[in-house]
C-alpha cells in the first residue's frame, strides 16, 4: 500500500521528536488513526476518556517536559471537546498542537452531519496559527508550521485534516514550481538576553532600592540559582505566583510563597512595604496584590515582549530568557550591606510558618483540610510531581505544602479551570514513569471529570517503571471555593441547590478498578492514610472527609469584603454557626499561634 497522508503526518510529527499523542478516535480521523497503529512503535497513542483531557494532557506534557505537547480529536463533536484544555494552554503559554478531523472536502457548505467551521471556532484559541489541509502538497508546510509555530510563540497551533484527504496518496515533497511551499524540521536554539545599556539600567534602579521584592512565576523554572543570587545581593525577599511554586524551594527563609488570594501574609507585607519590584517569568493577575502604582520603581523580565509592562507599569522592561537574563544582570549588581529588608522578611516567613501549623491543627468537622496538606509536605517523596486542580484545594497547595529542590508542580494558572489535576498527573506520569506523581483534588472536579481518569490509569499504570500515582479528594460535599467566593465577594448565604456535591465512594470505585483506595474519616488517621498510599504497589486514591466550613482566608481581606462576608452571616447561611468558629480559631491563629 502506497504511504497515505495520515501516515505522513504521523512520520513528521516523530521527526519533530514528538513522541506521544494523546487523544480520542472517531470516524472524523479514520485515516490518522490507521497511520497511528502502522507506527505503534514508534509514536504512542494514549486513549483517554474524553477529548478534553487529551488536551489537559497535552497541556501538562508541555509545562513538565519543555516539549510540544499534542492531542488528537475527531470532527465536531471531538474538536469542541478538546477547547477546554486547550484554552488551559493558550492561557498559560505552552506550547500544543491539535490535529483535528473534518468531514470530506465535497460536503464542506452542505451543513452536513458534524459540520462545524473548524477555522472560525478555532481561530482565538489557536489564533497563531490554525489551517486546514486540502491536498496531500500541503500537508508539509501545515504541520511543520503548526509544530514550529507553537514552540517558537509558546502557544496552542491546530491542523484541520479532512477525513478524506487523511487517505489520498502522500507527496512528501511538493513540486519545485511557483506556489509550492518547502518547509523544514527542526526549532531554533536561543537564550535571548537584553542588550548591555538595558541590563545597566536595571542593575541602577535595582542597586539604588532600599526594599527590593521579587515575584517570580513559571517564567523562572530552571532558574532557581540565578534568582537565589539576584536575591542575596539585593537583600531581597521572594514571593511566587502559582505557575512559579516550583521555581525556588519553600524552605528558603526569604521565601515568602504564593501571592493573591491564595497567598499568604509575608507576600502581602512585602508588596505592600517594597521601593522597588522585580518581577521575573510571570504574568500574575491581580494587582491589588502587587505594589501600589508610583510608589515602587520596577523592573521586569520576560520572554514575551507582550507581557512586558502588563500587570505594573514597569520603569525598565528586559526582554530576554529568565536564566540567561540573570546571568548578564548579576555581575552588575551590587550586594546590600543593610540586610534589615532581609531580616523583616525573613521573621514574616518564620511567623507565618507558625500561623499555617497552628491553623491545620485546628479541630473541625470531622477534618480541617488544612491538616491534610500539612501531614503531605514532610512526606513529600524526593523529586515527586505536585498537581493541584482549581477550588479550595489550590488554597491549600499553594499555602500549606513546603515544595522542595527538584520537584516539579503545576495547575491551570491563567484560566484556573476546573478538571486538570488528574489529566495533569497522568500526563506527567507518562512522561517521567520512574517519579512519584500526586494529584490533590476536590470532589466537585473528581465528579466533574477525575473519575474518569481512573479509569485511563487503570488501563494504562502497569506500563510504568514505578507505579506510585496518588489522587487525594477532598471530600467535603460542596463545591467548597464558589461557596466561600459566593460569602465573601457578593454577600449571599450558600445557595446549597447549586452548591451541594453528592456523595460518591472514591476509595470504593478504585477498589473496582484493580487501584487502591483509602478513606479517611478521623484527623488522627491522616498520616497513616497518606503512608499507606504513597507506599502502594499500585495507583491509589485518598478519600479524605473535610470540613467545608473552613475558610478559605485570604492574606488581606478588604473593609468591602468584610461588610458583605458581615451580610452574609445577617441573612443566614446553612452553616452559619460552623463558619463563625472556624472562621474564629484562623484568625485567632494569625495573632496567638497554638
Amino acid at each position: 500500500m502506497s504511504k497515505q497522508v495520515g501516515d505522513f503526518l504521523i512520520e513528521r510529527v516523530k521527526e519533530w521528536g514528538i513522541n506521544r499523542i494523546f487523544g480520542f478516535p472517531g470516524d472524523g480521523i479514520n485515516g490518522l488513526m490507521g497511520a497511528l497503529r502502522r507506527a505503534e512503535d514508534q509514536v504512542d497513542f494514549i486513549q483517554v476518556r474524553h477529548e478534553e483531557m487529551a488536551a489537559f494532557m497535552a497541556c501538562a506534557h508541555a509545562k513538565f517536559t519543555g516539549e510540544v505537547g499534542m492531542c488528537i480529536a475527531t470532527s465536531g463533536p471531538g474538536a469542541i471537546h478538546l477547547l477546554n484544555g486547550l484554552y488551559d494552554a493558550k492561557k498559560d503559554h505552552q506550547p500544543v498542537v491539535a490535529i483535528v478531523g473534518q468531514q470530506a472536502r465535497m460536503a464542506l457548505g452542505g451543513d452536513y452531519q458534524q459540520e462545524i467551521d473548524l477555522i472560525s471556532l478555532y481561530k482565538d484559541v489557536a489564533g497563531e496559527y490554525v489551517h486546514m489541509i486540502t491536498v496531500p502538497e500541503q500537508a508539509r508546510q501545515v504541520i511543520d508550521r503548526a509544530i514550529r509555530i507553537a514552540k517558537a510563540k509558546r502557544c496552542v497551533t491546530c491542523v484541520i485534516v479532512p477525513n478524506d484527504v487523511q487517505e489520498l496518496d502522500a507527496v512528501e515533497q511538493a513540486p519545485r514550481k511557483h506556489g509550492s511551499v518547502h518547509t523544514g524540521v527542526g526549532h531554533a536554539l536561543t537564550n535571548q538576553v537584553p542588550p548591555m545599556e538595558a541590563l545597566q539600567q536595571a542593575a541602577n534602579v535595582l542597586n539604588e532600592g532600599k526594599k527590593v521584592s521579587i515575584l517570580i512565576g513559571a517564567g523562572a523554572l530552571g532558574a532557581a540559582e540565578e534568582v537565589k543570587q539576584v536575591a542575596d545581593l539585593l537583600g531581597a525577599g521572594v514571593a511566587k505566583a502559582l505557575l512559579g511554586k516550583a521555581a525556588l524551594d519553600d524552605r528558603l527563609p526569604y521565601v515568602t510563597g504564593s501571592i493573591g488570594l491564595l497567598g499568604t501574609e509575608p507576600s502581602w507585607e512585602m508588596m505592600i512595604d517594597c521601593d522597588t519590584f522585580l518581577m521575573i517569568g510571570s504574568s500574575f493577575p491581580y494587582s491589588e496584590f502587587l505594589p501600589k502604582e508610583g510608589e515602587a520603581r520596577g523592573v521586569q523580565i520576560d520572554i514575551d515582549g507582550r507581557m512586558l509592562s502588563l500587570r505594573y507599569p514597569m520603569e525598565v522592561n528586559l526582554l530576554g530568557d529568565t536564566k540567561a537574563t540573570l546571568q548578564a544582570l548579576i555581575p552588575l549588581l551590587k550586594r546590600k550591606e543593610d540586610r534589615t529588608w532581609r531580616e523583616t522578611i525573613e521573621k514574616n516567613v518564620r511567623d507565618w510558618w507558625e500561623v499555617i501549623e497552628a491553623r491545620a491543627k485546628n479541630e473541625a468537622n470531622p477534618i480541617n483540610p488544612q491538616l491534610v496538606f500539612s501531614e503531605l509536605s514532610p512526606r513529600l517523596p524526593e523529586n515527586c510531581i505536585i498537581t493541584s486542580d482549581s477550588g479550595s484545594c489550590a488554597n491549600w497547595f499553594a499555602r500549606n505544602l513546603k515544595v522542595r529542590e527538584g520537584m516539579m508542580a503545576s495547575l491551570s494558572g491563567n484560566l484556573a479551570t476546573m478538571c486538570p489535576g488528574v489529566p495533569y498527573a497522568i500526563a506527567a506520569k507518562f512522561a517521567y514513569p520512574e517519579r512519584v506523581t500526586i494529584a490533590l483534588v476536590g470532589d466537585g472536579a473528581m465528579q466533574m471529570l477525575g473519575v474518569n481518569g481512573l479509569i485511563t490509569i487503570a488501563k494504562y499504570w502497569k506500563r510504568w517503571s514505578n507505579p506510585k500515582l496518588v489522587i487525594m479528594v477532598l471530600k467535603n460535599l460542596d463545591l467548597n471555593q464558589v461557596t466561600w467566593e459566593q460569602r465573601v465577594m457578593v454577600g449571599d448565604p450558600e445557595f446549597t441547590t447549586s452548591q451541594d456535591v453528592p456523595d460518591f465512594p472514591y476509595a470504593q470505585y478504585a477498589e473496582m478498578l484493580g487501584l487502591k483506595g483509602v478513606k479517611v474519616e478521623k484527623p488522627e488517621d491522616i498520616g497513616s492514610g497518606w503512608d499507606a498510599v504513597l507506599g502502594a504497589d499500585r495507583p491509589a486514591i485518598l478519600e479524605v472527609h473535610t470540613d467545608p466550613n473552613v475558610p478559605t482566608l485570604p492574606p488581606h481581606i478588604t473593609f468591602e469584603q468584610t461588610v458583605k462576608f458581615s451580610k452574609m452571616l445577617i441573612k443566614g447561611d446553612p452553616h452559619e454557626i460552623g463558619i463563625i468558629k472556624q472562621t474564629f480559631k484562623d484568625l485567632v491563629e494569625e495573632v496567638l499561634p497554638h
